[in-house]
């Protein structure tokens, strides 16, 4: 799992995508989470995001600073407003939906 994955910015004047993954070490959920991430980026923004990968077992300060209570965490900094979502990312649709990708099913 690499810290950070920036695909190539084909597409400058489209909105841009910071997200942050907080994951505690190699655990398959943590991989997981970054796979399933990586895919839907791809698939959604592809040319429009940049994802870090937070590893808070190498610095553990951090989930408290930045409010993380559970792992994986994904973090979307921009665009505004923050919105996080906890678990592996797994269910495409709720993260779409959590990351304001898609409107939801009400």
């Amino acid at each position: 799992m690499s810290a950070f994955a920036q695909p190539n910015a084909s597409s400058q004047s489209a909105e841009s995508w910071d997200l942050r993954l907080y994951v505690a070490g190699q655990t398959p959920k943590s991989i997981a989470a970054f796979n399933n991430l990586k895919r839907i980026c791809e698939e959604h923004l592809q040319g429009r995001y940049q994802i870090e990968v937070i590893d808070l077992v190498k610095n553990p300060k951090l989930a408290r600073d930045h409010q993380i209570v559970a792992i994986p965490t994904l973090v979307r900094k921009l665009p505004d407003p923050i919105r996080k979502i906890i678990g592996d990312l797994s269910d495409t649709e709720r993260t779409l939906v959590g990351l304001q990708l898609r409107p939801s099913q009400a």
